[in-house]
């Protein structure tokens, strides 16, 4: 089957929501072409539905290497990371993004998530802060959210 065709397939099988058949199809692919941008964004998706946090985030880096000024990627692999659990790595990842980033309210949202579960408060409370100044729905969200439980609401 052509490239253009297997990534159709593929998006298709993530619309339908049904992950494990996307990857299958990217599988089929060769392996040049499994390693360029759009099979990575679409191995991602489904890794990401699947809840394959490892892979995703090994995935999710790829995609930071070559598309460094890409901010999605960085704020994916970060949210990869913690949930493997490795809150730190995150931290440090989301951190090595594109400056464009700091201007993002879900960058400091996720931030002051990271920071919360790492046990820093001043500099979590600091980030959530500028999110919610920036996107008043982070107020919502940080009140349902599980990292950012026992957190002062204070808007």
């Amino acid at each position: 089957m052509p490239i253009l065709k297997t990534l159709e397939a593929a998006t298709g099988w993530l619309e339908l929501g049904i992950a494990d058949e996307a990857l299958v199809e990217l599988e089929s692919l060769p392996a040049e072409a499994r390693s360029q941008r759009p099979a990575l964004e679409l191995k991602l998706a489904a890794q990401m539905i699947s809840q394959s946090w490892n892979s995703a985030a090994d995935t999710a880096r790829l995609l930071c290497l070559q598309a460094a000024d890409e901010p999605v990627f960085f704020l994916r692999a970060a949210f990869c990371l913690h949930e493997t659990g490795d809150t730190l790595a995150a931290c440090n990842w989301l951190l090595r993004g594109p400056k464009t980033l700091f201007e993002m309210a879900v960058f400091h949202y996720n931030l002051a998530c990271y920071l919360w579960t790492l046990g820093e408060a001043t500099r979590a409370r600091s980030h959530l802060n500028q999110a919610i100044t920036m996107d008043k729905s982070f107020l919502e969200a940080a009140r349902e959210d599980r990292d950012l439980v026992g957190i002062d609401l204070a808007h």
